[in-house]
């Protein structure tokens, strides 16, 4: 084959091919689980050779961490995005719930249970889970709080309310990964029930509030042609 012909491979700035690295890694994670993160299974999903891989993370132990960072990182974005101009607190709370307890969730909840199992032999990445950690449940506790400053929210301790949320909304994650097949309503809505009571909401006023919110986004994508999927790992 003539050189004219050849495909010539482009050369992509260090950053931008660490977070091709990383991002490679993290779907990994989500798909395979991050026991599966090695430089070589890495290497095969870029189509390079491994030596590239470890010129950018010497230690595999430090490109599993910010694969689970990356990938954590994007789904608390995508569910609670920092930008408080995204509707009311109202608003925002019951979007999360919508996309926080379905099915498209059960990815990054089994992420995150791998994660926390595994964190318990490798201190770097039990670092980064404990520092996702703190993100996540700092920008529940914002919100929490933002509504109870506007009137929307009542609670004596927004901090123990975003931890009682949480809390139960890693029990629903845990749960997916029994296997147990369908989850009964009343077990699919804790989450929910539990917010509305320790917020002061009248029951039923979260979902109703997400399902008003999901029908307004479902008409928009069918007037733009949009298929309506869920932003993130579809967590």
């Amino acid at each position: 084959m003539s050189s004219g012909t050849q495909r010539k491979r482009i050369r992509k700035s260090p950053s931008d091919r660490r977070a091709e690295i990383v991002d490679a890694a993290a779907a990994i994670a989500l798909t395979e689980g991050l026991e599966c993160i090695t430089l070589r299974r890495v290497a095969e999903q870029l189509d390079v050779r491994p030596g590239l891989i470890s010129h950018y993370f010497p230690a595999v132990e430090d490109l599993v961490a910010e694969a689970f960072g990356i990938a954590a990182g994007a789904e608390l974005n995508a569910l609670l995005p920092a930008d408080r101009a995204a509707g009311t607190p109202t608003d925002r709370l019951a979007r999360f719930f919508v996309l926080a307890t379905g099915a498209a969730y059960d990815d990054i909840s089994r992420l995150w249970i791998n994660a926390r199992h595994l964190s318990r032999y490798r201190p770097v990445l039990r670092d980064r889970v404990g520092h996702q950690e703190a993100l996540w449940r700092g920008r529940l506790e914002d919100l929490v709080r933002e509504g109870v400053d506007r009137g929307e929210f009542r609670t004596a301790d927004p901090y123990v309310t975003t931890i009682q949320i949480l809390v139960v909304i890693d029990g629903l994650g845990a749960h997916a990964n029994t296997g147990t097949g369908a989850r009964p309503e009343v077990v699919t809505r804790m989450a929910v029930s539990t917010a509305e009571r320790e917020l002061g909401l009248e029951s039923g006023a979260l979902s109703r509030h997400g399902a008003a919110l999901h029908a307004d986004v479902t008409d928009a994508e069918a007037a733009s042609g949009t298929d309506g999927s869920p932003a993130g790992s579809g967590t």
